[in-house]
């Protein structure tokens, strides 16, 4: 228990020590917009890292050198741990939004932060109000801003992690109707590290894998038609080539 009672420190502290740098932010960015976004990306990065080394997590990380660095990107992953969000966007190396539940904006201050970092919010029970989100993201995406979404829809809570959840295809669109690569993200063993003992805490090996970009216009007609399944036969591939290679 201890490992959460500290991650939970970080989390809560950071939340409400940063209320003057909210306002502080928020001045910033009335003059430079750029500016407050990349401060705040790397404030919230470090508390990140920070929550992660006390966590104990030793991550493996592959394939990142793939990412481009002179453009948006869509990036997609399964989904089975909290710790997915925190593992992954440590590693976003420009301004990067993540789809996350609406329900997300009830919690004060993190919400807050999220606004600052371009997340967009997805009602899950309202097509109509689904498809506004998707076309928020084709926007930031055309603004130079990455998206990260979990297509599965929601955390995967079964026992075996290459037993992926279908991908919803309309999280695809962002990228489809942007023109944006997408980047596949396999994450292996991240639900070993807290949801597995929950609530406690455990020091896990993960691995994280970048997969190569996938431009949607190069595919052919059948995979670029059932996109989010080619997607996902490509991260089930990356999860049982790492879990073999590095016994997670």
């Amino acid at each position: 228990m201890i490992r959460f009672l500290v991650v939970c420190l970080i989390v809560i502290g950071f939340l409400i020590l940063s209320i003057p740098i909210l306002l502080i932010e928020w001045l910033i960015g009335l003059a430079f917009p750029r500016v407050k976004d990349m401060t705040s990306l790397r404030l919230v990065q470090g508390v990140f890292r920070l929550c992660i080394r006390a966590a104990g997590i030793d991550a493996t990380v592959i394939g990142h050198e793939k990412v481009p660095a002179d453009q948006p990107v869509l990036y997609i992953g399964n989904h089975r741990s909290f710790f997915d969000i925190l593992l992954t966007y440590i590693q976003c190396p420009g301004r990067t939004g993540y789809v996350a539940k609406k329900e997300m904006l009830k919690i004060p201050l993190l919400s807050n932060w999220m606004k600052y970092l371009h997340c967009l919010f997805l009602d899950r029970d309202n097509i109509k109000e689904g498809l506004k989100t998707i076309l928020a993201g084709v926007d930031e995406i055309k603004n130079g801003v990455s998206v990260c979404i979990f297509p599965e829809g929601t955390r995967n809570k079964g026992k075996d992690e290459l037993a992926l959840l279908p991908f919803h295809e309309g999280s695809f669109k962002i990228a489809t109707k942007s023109g944006c690569p997408i980047i596949p993200i396999a994450l292996n063993n991240t639900s070993a590290i807290f949801e597995d003992q929950f609530p406690r805490i455990k020091a896990r090996k993960v691995v994280i894998e970048y997969g190569d970009p996938i431009y949607p216009n190069q595919l052919s007609k059948e995979d670029k038609k059932f996109l989010g399944e080619y997607c996902r036969k490509l991260i089930a591939e990356m999860l049982e080539k790492n879990k073999e290679q590095y016994g997670v």
